[in-house]
């Protein structure tokens, strides 16, 4: 039996679906990361069912996407390359058996290697890159495949806790066939010591689950004289999840 992967379910030909597996990502209300008191529901959320037309529609023009928009190196450059280290980021968006999505819509935000955005909200006292914008997209082909030319991220102070420091990472958000079936997620570092202290990273239950959301180094992925790179897939539903902020 064939079957449609509808981000948010996988839906067969004949209508069943498996539910997702909650217990892989983070809950709404987490103490330890103080946002989240402020912001998480209160009650009961109840589901909205989706309509074909939400679920198909509207959707971006493939044409829209560039291929200098997967380069963070070059699509923000005024005068001259960026500061930092130049890291390759790639990797699959498979579904739960394994099998490619291709035409995803995947979308990517970070700080620069000073662990500063470009935000009106970002008053960390570090400096901004004018050659750095720190967004990128990319399409993945007709094996999943996605792949981003970055610049490592710092970390960076915010007032969740004393002494708390965000682990370098980079935003990850993934497009269905509409811009109602969103995912997001974060990528981060092997070894990273900053990590055992990170509410938003350990605010995933599951210690398994956590450590699909560490990129690993990858000596296919690094270019010589050049980039180091990272692969890190991207799996919907199923045992081999990657933990979505909810």
């Amino acid at each position: 039996m064939g079957s449609l992967s509808v981000w948010g379910e996988i839906v067969t030909e004949i209508g069943a679906y498996r539910p997702r597996d909650w217990s892989s990502h983070p809950p709404h209300l987490q103490e330890s990361y103080r946002s989240t008191v402020l912001r998480a529901p209160r009650k009961r959320l109840v589901p909205l069912p989706q309509t074909l037309s939400e679920l198909t529609g509207p959707i971006y023009g493939h044409e829209a996407v560039l291929d200098i928009d997967g380069d963070l190196t070059r699509n923000g450059v005024v005068d001259g390359p960026p500061l930092g280290e130049r890291i390759i980021v790639t990797g699959r968006v498979v579904d739960e058996d394994g099998r490619p999505l291709p035409d995803t819509l995947i979308e990517v935000w970070q700080a620069n290697s000073a662990g500063r955005y470009i935000h009106a909200a970002d008053n960390h006292d570090a400096p901004l890159d004018r050659n750095f914008f720190g967004t990128g997209r990319f399409v993945t082909g007709p094996d999943g495949r996605y792949r981003f030319v970055t610049i490592r991220p710092g970390e960076y102070p915010w007032p969740n806790h004393e002494k708390a420091f965000r682990p370098a990472h980079i935003h990850f958000s993934l497009f269905g066939p509409s811009f109602v079936t969103r995912l997001v997620t974060q990528m981060y570092f092997p070894g990273d010591p900053l990590l055992p202290f990170d509410p938003i990273f350990n605010g995933v239950p599951d210690a398994a689950a956590r450590q699909r959301l560490i990129a690993r180094y990858s000596v296919e992925a690094t270019e010589a004289d050049r980039a180091l790179g990272y692969e890190f897939d991207i799996v919907l539903r199923g045992r081999r999840t990657t933990p979505m902020e909810g």
